[in-house]
């Protein structure tokens, strides 16, 4: 009964972070289209994030000391990287298209563990990664000789990439709970990863070079006329502050598992407000080989080895596992909850 509660109050948190986590590249392409630099965005995202994050950041300082890669990892790769090859992809691409594409990840990652690490992957891991790259086989309609643009779907696999690279640095840092070590909490990580993504990015996009005039106008929504700066509130605060939260909050009460088919609902919620707010159609081949790619994503994500095989202890500030397979995973889970793509 109260494991069932535990799930009912779950979803609430998980979808509220699919919702908010899929609405960024709605809110962040009017914003590129008025002539903002897509890494600009990124770093307006990020940085207001990280501003408000701050007195998270204090409070988990002893991060600093004990999981100083892993931060780098998070800030580098799951917050720079990710999103401002995400933002970048969107600004030649439609929004749902780059997220079908960075949903290629779970399949990555099973490469990965096949081919580098030489691990066996089972046959229900590898039907994942067939469904999902046929599936994106119909998203960029291939039998057309690539309906999108070449550059746009190269940067939205980079995003993939990128947030493959930071899975497996989270697997080789690890969650030492058989050793009686506490996890790292993970809104800490994920306050620390906003700092370090950052500073990293004042010093690629350049911000002082940015127009700032554009913040203070109005951006085209498929002809409707929106406030800059209610976008980029939108992006700061929904899509980043409260989606990571949300995710997280999920993760605890859920799994990490449950929690990630949750996650699944942020493309199709993106698609479904790109097609609503900036008018951005799929075709029927598309839509089928989206739900090919979410399917086998899903597939390959509960297919990948270190599966928890405890179960996962809400609001106790930390995840509490048996095994040590087991307490890695859901401290991985719970850092990457929401996915910080986007």
């Amino acid at each position: 009964m109260h494991a069932s509660q535990g799930r009912s109050a779950g979803l609430g948190p998980a979808l509220a972070s699919a919702f908010a986590f899929g609405g960024s590249g709605v809110a962040a392409k009017p914003l590129i289209e008025s002539g903002l630099d897509p890494l600009h965005v990124v770093w307006l995202r990020v940085a207001g994030a990280a501003l408000v994050m701050l007195p998270v950041v204090w409070r988990h300082r002893d991060l600093v000391r004990s999981r100083p890669v892993l931060l780098l990892g998070f800030g580098l790769l799951a917050v720079a990287g990710v999103q401002a090859f995400y933002f970048a992809a969107i600004s030649r691409i439609p929004v749902g298209v780059a997220l079908l594409v960075e949903y290629l990840a779970p399949a990555l990652v099973l490469g990965w563990v096949r081919f580098v690490q030489r691990r066996p992957v089972t046959r229900r891991a590898a039907v994942g990664v067939v469904l999902a790259v046929g599936g994106l086989a119909c998203v960029v309609e291939v039998w057309s000789g690539l309906s999108f643009d070449v550059v746009g779907l190269l940067l939205a696999l980079g995003a993939a990439c990128c947030q493959v690279g930071y899975f497996v640095l989270s697997d080789q840092g690890g969650a030492d709970g058989a050793d009686g070590v506490e996890p790292p909490h993970p809104v800490g990580v994920i306050a620390y990863g906003l700092l370090i993504g950052a500073a990293v990015l004042t010093v690629v996009a350049q911000p002082w070079g940015m127009d700032w005039s554009v913040l203070g106008g109005t951006v085209g929504m498929d002809g409707a006329e929106v406030p800059a700066w209610l976008l980029l509130v939108w992006i700061v605060l929904l899509a980043t502050v409260i989606a990571y939260v949300t995710g997280v909050i999920a993760v605890r009460l859920l799994s990490p598992a449950v929690a990630g088919v949750v996650a699944c609902l942020e493309a199709v919620i993106a698609t479904v407000l790109a097609w609503v707010l900036l008018g951005e159609h799929l075709s029927a081949p598309q839509l089928l080989g989206g739900a090919m790619v979410l399917i086998g994503a899903f597939i390959a994500q509960s297919s990948t080895p270190g599966t928890p095989s405890g179960p996962v202890v809400p609001g106790s500030g930390a995840a509490v596992t048996e095994g040590r397979d087991g307490g890695r995973a859901v401290a991985e889970g719970e850092l990457s909850a929401g996915r910080a793509t986007l």
